[in-house]
């Protein structure tokens, strides 16, 4: 089969970005980015299964936003660095939450640790890896074998800059190699399920999330007088990135990684 094309491509452009009827899931969906993007897709019309590992108050926040929203939301718990435990999950929402469908699955846990290169051991240096490119791939298993039943899929992966530069002062070669990998992982699924889902990457610079506010004062004044957009995002202004890359306005987009990051990348 060709890449999935909508029946009518000449629809007015804003209902192409419309979700309604969609269901979705997303890791990481607790807080940060992750919360954002479950709002988002919400907002614009989908049914959202929040994948969550630790919050204490996931469900309360689901439960929030669906009646803000109007549509349904729901907290499910899962370890994405566990095959078993992710695809146990992805298909629990498959079947309960989406009565047997699953429209948009979006990969975005991750975790990131500053260490330098000649202190990692064995799992200091699987801990980033497990989440940012494991979880990843096992993720997208689950998600992909359902897109491949149903003949339509969009997997979406929550990549970062790091994956495309090196960040100074800290050193963190983990986060970078893992996001790297998953970055390229998402191109070699773009090909390989050409024919019954899209896939494709956000590379966020630096957004203002609980990661970068525990970070000390002097990294955070570095990396301002770093960005020529002289400020930190709101996590709230990816959320349409990651609405447009879901929705049909995008049918012909599949392996792309699109950086959203003030021109921290330029210079």
């Amino acid at each position: 089969m060709p890449l999935y094309q909508p029946p009518n491509v000449n629809t007015p452009v804003l209902s192409q970005f419309s979700l309604k009827g969609k269901i979705a899931a997303v890791t990481g969906g607790a807080r940060g980015i992750g919360l954002e993007v479950v709002r988002g897709l919400a907002e614009a019309g989908a049914d959202v299964a929040v994948i969550y590992s630790t919050s204490s108050d996931c469900v309360d926040t689901a439960a929030k936003i669906a009646a803000e929203t109007g549509v349904r939301v729901a907290a499910y718990k899962s370890d994405v660095t566990s095959r078993s435990e992710i695809a146990q999950t992805i298909n629990q929402i498959a079947e309960e939450f989406g009565n047997g469908r699953l429209d948009i699955v979006i990969a975005n846990a991750g975790t990131c640790t500053n260490r330098p290169n000649l202190e990692y051991d064995e799992d200091s240096w699987a801990r980033d890896n497990r989440v940012n490119y494991d979880g990843v791939m096992w993720t997208a298993q689950a998600a992909g074998k359902i897109f491949k039943r149903q003949g339509k899929g969009n997997f979406i992966i929550t990549a970062s800059v790091s994956a495309i530069l090196i960040n100074i002062p800290q050193t963190q070669v983990a986060y970078n190699a893992s996001k790297a990998a998953a970055v390229h992982l998402a191109k070699g699924l773009a090909v390989e399920w050409a024919d019954f889902a899209r896939v494709n990457c956000i590379s966020p610079g630096f957004i203002m999330t609980k990661m970068l506010t525990q970070q000390p004062p002097e990294l955070f004044e570095k990396w301002m007088s770093m960005i020529p957009g002289g400020r930190i995002c709101d996590p709230a202004e990816l959320k349409s990135a990651y609405v447009f890359l879901a929705s049909d306005a995008c049918c012909y987009m599949t392996g792309a990684n699109l950086v959203i990051d003030g021109g921290y990348t330029l210079p």
